[in-house]
Formats: structure tokens, C-alpha cells, sequence
């Protein structure tokens, strides 16, 4: 599964598959009860994938797998997404938020402390701030992704394994 581009927070893949959705919904829901290396579950055409929570760390990824039914008989198209946690996730698009508002917020006291030729050192010291703790928040993230990335391959293994284990065959797009 190689990426093309690093700048990628959440990456994602698509590919057919020679067979009807229902039947590999199923057999991903059936899998929840004959194995306990993963938590599967299933809502109408969605099925997460997800690390235990015995082996699970902060950065730890999830897999979001759509399937959906295609135009052609017997033919589905899977789609496919890594993220973190929705709950991590969210609080790293909320401190993104506030860092930008922030920044925002900082610059312009600063530029109407400029206009109004008063003191604004404060204020272009806390937008740079900001700008800092804005590339904390990405390096962090990266890192995050790092930290994550062998257990972003468990989860895509065994997605495989599961379509391989009924020689389901796929059509890379």
C-alpha cells in the first residue's frame, strides 16, 4: 500500500471487488465472533475495524470500510479509510481551530495597535506564538502518524486476509 503523497493525514484506497456487497458485509460481520485480534462492527454498508483496547495507544488508527454495491451484477466497490480515533480527531481539528482563530484574533490587535501607533509587541509575539504552536500541533500530528503506522498495517492485513479467505479477487483502480 505505498503513499504517494506524505502529506496525507488520512489516507485512503479504492478498489473493486468481483462480488455482491451484502456477502462481504457479511463476512467482515462474521468475523467479529471467530477471532479477537480485532473489534469489527458493522452499520448498514460501513464496517470499522479497530485496534483492542488492551493494544491501543493514543495515536492507535481505525478502518473505515464502505462497500458499496456497483451499477454491474455481483460487483461491489470498496472504499477505504485510515484515521485516528474520532474522538483524537476531533480534539486535533478543535486545537487546529483555535490555534488559527487565535492567530487570526492576535494579528489583527496587532495590526490595530500598528494603525493606531501604540506599543504591539505583545501582539506580533503571541501571532508568532501561535504560528509555533500551529507546526507543534502538524509535527505532532505526523508523528501521530508514525507512531500508528505498523498498526495501520495490522489493520489492512487483515482486511485482506478476511477478502483473500474467500478468494475474493479485487480490481485495483
Amino acid at each position: 500500500m505505498p503513499l504517494t503523497n506524505e502529506i496525507i493525514l488520512r489516507p485512503r484506497f479504492k478498489f473493486d471487488i468481483n462480488e455482491d456487497n451484502e456477502t462481504l458485509l457479511n463476512l467482515f460481520e462474521d468475523t467479529k465472533n471467530t477471532q479477537s485480534n480485532f473489534i469489527v462492527s458493522r452499520v448498514d454498508d460501513h464496517v470499522f475495524i479497530k485496534i483492542p483496547k488492551a493494544k491501543q495507544h493514543f495515536w492507535s488508527p481505525q478502518l473505515h470500510i464502505e462497500i458499496n454495491k456497483n451499477q454491474t451484477i455481483n460487483k461491489s466497490t470498496l472504499y477505504g479509510l485510515f484515521g485516528p480515533n474520532p474522538t483524537v480527531w476531533t480534539l486535533f481539528m478543535f486545537l487546529h481551530f483555535v490555534v488559527i482563530g487565535l492567530f487570526f484574533g492576535f494579528g489583527v490587535w496587532a495590526y490595530t495597535n500598528w494603525s493606531l501607533d501604540t506599543n504591539y509587541a505583545t501582539q506580533l509575539f503571541l501571532v508568532c506564538l501561535m504560528a509555533i504552536v500551529w507546526l507543534v500541533l502538524y509535527f505532532g500530528g505526523r508523528i501521530g502518524k508514525k507512531t500508528g503506522t505498523d498498526q495501520m498495517h495490522e489493520l489492512h492485513h487483515f482486511m485482506r486476509d478476511i477478502l483473500r479467505s474467500q478468494d475474493i479477487h479485487a480490481e485495483h483502480n
